[in-house]
């Protein structure tokens, strides 16, 4: 009797199964803590009962730089993530970036009601320098 072995043939295969419900737990968690998660400073603006309310049409790009009560310089572009801690040259880099990719952006600067007249100053001084013609201050409106 002749003795025949079968070679079986070894297959390498990797189980994706569990690593896909890993991935939609963490997915869930994700989108259910976003909502959560704020990243931006409380900034105190000054009251005046004549403020206008700008609003988004024609699609013309917001550039909003804000200045906090210690001073220190943030910046959003169309109402996203305001990045804050920025120096001076790299907000003015950042603006003057916003402006070649969408000349028409409006800027507008918002300054804590804390922070010295000083600096918002200096921040509207540096925006002109760098080629900013136009500039909204940002305020609440006052209750009646």
């Amino acid at each position: 009797m002749a003795y025949q072995s079968k070679r079986r043939k070894l297959t390498a295969e990797i189980n994706v199964v569990p690593y896909i419900d890993v991935m939609l737990v963490l997915l869930i968690i994700f989108m259910a803590s976003a909502p959560f998660i704020t990243q931006g400073v409380d900034v105190d603006l000054p009251q005046t009962t004549n403020a206008k309310t700008v609003t988004n049409t024609g699609g013309v790009a917001f550039i909003i730089v804000e200045v906090n009560q210690h001073g220190d310089l943030g910046l959003s572009v169309n109402n996203g993530d305001m990045v804050h801690g920025l120096s001076l040259n790299d907000l003015l880099l950042q603006v003057q970036a916003e402006l070649v990719i969408n000349p028409k952006s409006s800027v507008l600067v918002g300054g804590d009601g804390k922070v010295s007249y000083s600096k918002i100053m200096l921040t509207l001084d540096a925006l002109s320098q760098v080629g900013v013609t136009s500039v909204g201050l940002m305020t609440n409106v006052l209750d009646s």
